[in-house]
């Protein structure tokens, strides 16, 4: 089944929240967890979404080379500029359960 959303104005994490599940297949009255769900959810506007509160510039995304003085730190203002299907992705990556699934479904969000 195919779902289109529109990010126009949506909260980050209630988007990513709806996504997650209509990814994962929890509104198919057929629902399995061990299966592969087929659902594709395809989004639009992603530059539109919004942020409340000041997670703009106090939110921080950190990563670490594996070497000493490697970490790197980057605020979500500067991410969302660089890429904002890659905050909205890794959002909803978080929310998926951590199985072998995962990166099978999240291959069925697909950006407009």
């Amino acid at each position: 089944m195919k779902h289109t959303l529109d990010a126009t104005n949506e909260s980050l994490g209630r988007l990513a929240s709806k996504i997650a599940v209509l990814l994962r297949g929890k509104a198919d009255p057929a629902y399995q967890p061990y299966k592969l769900p087929t659902d594709t959810v395809v989004i639009k506007n992603v530059a539109l979404i919004k942020f409340t509160g000041k997670k703009l510039a106090d939110k921080k995304y950190y990563h670490y080379s594996g070497y000493p003085g490697g970490m790197k730190t980057r605020n979500l203002g500067d991410e969302f500029k660089k890429d904002p299907k890659r905050v909205l992705c890794g959002t909803v990556l978080n929310m998926l359960s951590q199985n072998k699934l995962r990166s099978k479904i999240i291959k069925n969000l697909i950006f407009e």
